[in-house]
């Protein structure tokens, strides 16, 4: 028999584990200590570059075999498929109701504000160069509608090799999909499915094990590459995109959360290994396995964690859509561009479709920029030099926000389906209690530990 689509049950308390052998406290000892590395020492931060990308690498190595193997079992466990189908519109639904908020709170905020007045930059002395000049290049060779084409893959063992998460759902659903319908023969199967689900989380659970060395080679190289000087150089809009950020969470999610009887700290806090991961690493899809365990644990059919997370990180990326409105109209202030009511929301018009299906792009935020100010054309898109300097230390921001967005989408999804049990989920958050593997036969239960050994 398949194993059933409910999560296991809520997981008891489980005895506290000193503060020192906590993930996140090693995480976080290892961002302050990366960032005193790559200030004092900028050419050893440099030098450790290959730290920070090969344990991002060996977390990507295991994103495609984890989600398409929880969306295959989410499917394969469902009495219909044709709830499958609802749990994608719903998610689609929100996800563009989500952008367009996350849009307008941005466009609000860089008019109140105004961060690029008084710039007075020359759109014709601006010359792009390195990275950003290939970025712009991408953008403009980008169409509105490439997420749509680009969706199936050119073979089935290409959209794994890529790492293409929406070429990897794509397939995900087609096997869950005749999984289902082919019966009693496919029961073997999905119980393999799961099983595979298993040993998939055992390896992230070795893995995890090396995220301290990963966020501090990362922010070690991000430091010493970048220097501390360039934070303050242009504060004001990385200031204004960090707060515009912490409101649209706090307020706009946290009024979504109560809506849902949901406590959006609690959430927040339950979450806080995976936004230190995060932090560390400034990729969202670090935390990504983590997290669809951690919702599942919360008492959400895996089906729509397992469709609605993955789809989340190419379509409901709320802090690179707060971003792209932030910038877009900063470089409009900062080269004196008058920019109408009118044309401000045709930025944010096609702003909605070039933000979508980026997720996990290395440049992805400038190059979602870059497309829509090509599209538009009111704005000099040789104006991204003026932010591409700053743009790795907002990149961590807007993954945070991603990270956020994508765990409320979830518990939104749920709640249209009847399946969210806020007591439950209240319960959890307020025992602080660790998360269950992703199935009750799953097998490894409880938080990734980090074993400290005890000194003699």
């Amino acid at each position: 028999m398949a194993a059933p689509a409910s999560s296991a049950p809520a997981p008891a308390p489980a005895p506290g584990r000193p503060w020192y052998r906590q993930l996140y406290f090693w995480v976080l000892t290892a961002i302050v200590t990366g960032v005193l590395t790559g200030w004092l020492w900028p050419s050893v931060g440099t030098a450790l570059e290959p730290v920070g990308t090969t344990f991002v690498s060996a977390i990507k190595m295991l994103i495609a075999p984890i989600v398409f193997l929880t969306v295959v079992a989410g499917i394969g466990g469902v009495d219909s498929l044709g709830r499958v189908g609802r749990v994608g519109l719903k998610s689609l639904l929100y996800f563009q109701a989500g952008t367009l908020a996350a849009l307008l709170v941005g466009l609000l905020a860089v008019n109140l504000f105004q961060p690029g007045a008084g710039v007075h930059a020359d759109p014709g002395a601006l010359r792009l160069e390195g990275d950003a000049r290939q970025y712009v290049k991408d953008g403009q060779d980008q169409d509105w509608w490439h997420f749509l084409t680009d969706i199936v893959p050119d073979s089935a063992v290409g959209a794994f090799a890529e790492g293409n998460i929406l070429q990897v759902i794509f397939l995900s659903v087609l096997f869950g999909v005749a999984l289902k319908a082919v019966g009693p023969i496919g029961e073997p199967l999905v119980e393999g499915v799961h099983r595979l689900s298993a040993v998939a989380f055992k390896i992230l659970h070795y893995v995890m094990l090396a995220a301290p060395v990963g966020a501090f080679g990362a922010m070690a190289y991000t430091i010493g590459a970048y220097g501390i000087s360039t934070l303050t150089s242009l504060g004001q809009l990385i200031g204004l995109f960090y707060g515009t950020s912490a409101f649209f969470v706090i307020v706009v999610l946290g009024a979504v959360t109560a809506a849902l009887r949901i406590n959006i700290f609690r959430l927040l806090r339950h979450l806080r290994e995976e936004f230190v991961l995060v932090l560390g690493t400034s990729s969202s899809e670090s935390a990504l396995p983590r997290l669809m365990q951690k919702l599942e644990g919360l008492g959400i059919r895996r089906d729509i964690v397992g469709l609605t997370v993955p789809t989340g990180y190419s379509f409901n990326l709320d802090g690179s859509s707060i971003y792209l409105s932030l910038a877009a109209v900063y470089i409009a202030q900062a080269t004196d561009t008058p920019l109408s009511v009118g044309q401000q929301l045709g930025l944010l018009a096609v702003m909605i479709l070039t933000s979508k299906g980026s997720g996990g792009i290395t440049g992805a935020g400038f190059i979602a920029l870059a497309a829509t100010l090509s599209t538009v054309g009111t704005v000099p898109a040789a104006g991204i030099m003026l932010i591409f300097g700053i743009d790795k230390f907002m990149s961590e921001c807007r993954a945070l926000t991603n990270l956020a967005g994508n765990s409320v989408a979830t518990l939104v999804v749920a709640r249209w389906e009847n399946d969210l049990d806020a007591a439950r989920v209240n319960e959890v958050l307020r025992a602080r209690a660790p998360h269950p593997a992703p199935a009750a036969d799953a097998g490894d239960q409880g938080e990734v530990p980090v074993e400290v050994p005890s000194k003699a």
